[in-house]
């Protein structure tokens, strides 16, 4: 809800002109309105939820903070309850970097920052995660300037190629320092400063009305005493589970960010619906197998992505022209790009050699999270690469062309 609005006056902003299309140079965000109207429609859908529970008969909802007694047993408010089934769901938090000078200060994480109201003149933005990339487009297409402090490279955990595509278009358009880390922070009249140092121990300092902290997520754990429990958790206080999303106490299950799987919405729906089915509806009883599991950063433009980069493959052993080919297509190479004036654009395949079989893309574009499901569709039936090519008529002109034509090159190279 943010996002969209941002990509309308991003792309008015950037693309107007090249089009051919005057007076859209300068849109301008109502940014307090958009964020009221934005946590206004959250609230209602939020609210929505309990009255149903007040009405189902089996379905009892405890306001209150649960912890842990024994093994099957939780207390809250005070009252002892116990269930034949216990479903552990309590997400992960911002985490929060030990930082010299950070604790006391009026920074932001992404709790803040999607309610916060004023759009401050400038900001600092200490990038380690997805959310960075979502949230910067939204102050920076309100007109808010955005200092970027980067412990290694943007968007670090993305396929090589797409992060160069990406990161190359970023730092033309933004001021952003790569490969420094934060060592001190201060907040004095309004205005935060931060001390950097990069790889060749060089001292680097910036200022900014705001601090915007986006360097990952911790558990939710460490308040549920599970030390008074069996389950087991990691160094790191992700509760350990086995194929069957159990945790160490038979019949207590964990699910989402709490569990280190997937830490995406649509992976713990997925979860969510193999434990109602495992656990409710008279399935034979397996392990979770997860499908191809995609995922999309929000950003300007879109990131979207199935399953393995060539990073990971590279990783696992794999080797470049025997056991994968890749190919990679850009969008100006297509009959819409003429049309859209186009500039970081890209989609990269990879498939198996010996198969045939497509297993991982990824997509840059501004509706990459759309485009990308064709391709979740491929690699979740293990289809070979030549369907595309052989057994499927594109539209003319999409932009679903490029999809093709990146199947074509990887058809004559396997």
């Amino acid at each position: 809800m943010l996002i969209y609005p941002s990509d309308l006056a991003t792309h008015a902003k950037s693309d107007a002109k090249k089009l051919h299309i005057s007076g859209l140079e300068n849109p301008m965000i109502d940014f307090t309105a958009l964020v009221e109207d934005v946590n206004h429609e959250i609230r209602l859908s939020s609210d929505s939820i309990a009255p149903i529970y007040d009405v189902h008969e089996n379905i009892t909802l405890y306001r209150g903070h649960a912890k842990f007694i024994w093994d099957k047993i939780i207390e809250v408010n005070g009252e002892t309850l116990t269930a034949e089934k216990i479903f552990i769901a309590t997400g992960s938090r911002p985490q929060i970097p030990n930082i010299p000078g950070l604790e006391g200060t009026p920074f932001m994480t992404s709790k803040e920052a999607l309610r916060n109201t004023i759009l401050p003149k400038s900001m600092i933005v200490i990038w380690g995660w997805y959310i960075a990339a979502e949230l910067w487009h939204v102050y920076a297409a309100a007109g808010c300037d955005i200092q970027f402090i980067v412990r290694s490279e943007i968007l670090a955990a993305e396929d090589k190629d797409i992060r160069k595509i990406f990161q190359d278009d970023f730092v033309k358009r933004h001021k952003v320092a790569l490969w420094e880390s934060t060592t001190k922070v201060a907040y004095t009249d309004g205005i935060f400063s931060v001390e950097t140092k990069d790889c060749d121990g060089n001292t680097h300092s910036y200022e900014a009305e705001s601090l915007f902290l986006a360097t990952g997520v911790v558990p939710n754990t460490e308040n549920l005493w599970l030390e008074n429990t069996s389950i087991k958790t990691t160094i790191w206080g992700y509760v350990c589970v086995d194929a069957y999303l159990q945790t160490a106490v038979e019949w207590v299950f964990a699910l989402w960010d709490v569990v280190w799987n997937y830490l995406f919405r649509h992976s713990v729906n997925y979860e969510g619906e193999y434990l109602l089915s495992q656990l409710y509806e008279w399935a034979e009883r397996a392990p979770i197998s997860y499908p191809p599991v995609p995922h999309a950063v929000f950003s300007y433009p879109q990131i979207a992505g199935v399953w393995y980069s060539e990073d990971e493959l590279l990783k696992q052993g794999k080797i470049l022209d025997t056991d994968y080919v890749t190919a990679v297509h850009q969008y100006k190479n297509s009959a819409m790009w003429s049309a859209m004036k186009a500039e970081v654009w890209m989609v990269k395949l990879i498939a198996d050699k010996n198969s045939w079989t497509l297993i991982w893309a990824h997509i840059v574009w501004e509706k990459a999270s759309d485009l990308i499901h064709m391709l979740i569709v491929l690699i979740s039936a293990e289809l070979r690469v030549d369907f595309m090519t052989e057994k499927m008529i594109f539209i003319h002109p999409a932009l679903s062309e490029v999809i093709r034509n990146a199947a074509r090159k990887l058809v004559l190279k396997l």
